[in-house]
């Protein structure tokens, strides 16, 4: 199992920046492996929303099958992949006493063995670091 761990800090309040990230179909136009996605649930936010997300990670492409696992607004969102690559995964932000934000993507991934299983996972962990 691969655990990413990656913080950055933004120029935005905590509100503002759930306000960016809450629409999951938006995604793809900030998070750099994504390219496209489906929801497979009529409801598109909250826990239990369900879609398919086409990521490409240099000439590696796979659809991943997610669901919302927590639904935090201004804190917390949280991730089960459930498709190919399966583990789970949170978006944390915090507030800064300067009003920006620390954005936190922690995750733990399981690689299937044709994308290289643990193996990939290791390779794989900077990579995922990276995007």
């Amino acid at each position: 199992m691969a655990h990413i761990s990656v913080e950055t800090r933004i120029e935005a309040t905590t509100q503002q920046v759930w306000d960016a990230i809450k629409s999951i179909g938006d995604h793809v136009e900030w998070m750099a492996d994504a390219e496209e996605i489906r929801f497979l649930s009529d409801q598109h936010s909250g826990v239990g929303t369900t879609f398919e997300c086409d990521t490409r990670v240099g000439p590696l492409t796979t659809t991943d099958v997610m669901r919302i696992t927590a639904w935090e607004p201004g804190n917390r969102m949280g991730v089960e992949h459930i498709g190919l690559v399966t583990g789970r995964g949170d978006f944390f932000l915090t507030d800064n006493a300067d009003g920006s934000t620390t954005f936190t993507w922690d995750e733990e991934l399981t690689f299937p063995w044709f994308l290289g299983g643990p193996v990939g996972e290791f390779f794989g962990k900077p990579i995922l670091r990276f995007v």
